[in-house]
């Protein structure tokens, strides 16, 4: 599994941005991702689907 490193702050982007912390959080909930520690994730590539990562990244 690939680690990811969240930013420190969400740039309010639209759509958000895939390291931004609400959307590894969002992913997270979502079982595609286990989270480290603060700010670390591991994503599991195999679970994660193109649906689940646009729903996770809308506004």
């Amino acid at each position: 599994m690939p680690s990811m490193t969240a930013k420190k702050k969400c740039c309010k982007d639209k759509p958000r941005c895939k390291k931004c912390p609400v959307v590894l959080k969002r992913l997270a909930d979502a079982g595609c991702a286990e989270r480290i520690d603060l700010r670390h994730y591991e994503v599991d590539k195999k679970k994660l689907k193109k649906k689940v990562l646009k729903k996770a990244r809308e506004r």
